[in-house]
């Protein structure tokens, strides 16, 4: 993206009232301890790295509601 990378669409989410019950995961290649600090400090809900597991992202969507799953999966 040209002028906003994840971490800046996350806060502009996060910062619209209206996008309250939007869940956000950061699928990156990044998975240090600070990268995932980091993500989470943004406002994603979840941050999971690649290769993506379709079963870890199945259990996140049917898992999501009320914010009683999130953060590192």
């Amino acid at each position: 993206m040209p002028d906003m990378d994840g971490f800046d669409v996350a806060r502009a989410v996060r910062a619209d009232g209206q996008l309250d019950d939007v869940v956000l995961v950061a699928l990156t290649g990044y998975a240090a301890e600070s990268d995932k600090s980091r993500a989470l400090a943004a406002g994603f809900n979840y941050h999971l790295t690649k290769p993506l597991s379709l079963a870890k992202l199945q259990h996140i969507l049917a898992n999501r509601e009320d914010g009683k799953l999130g953060g590192i999966v």
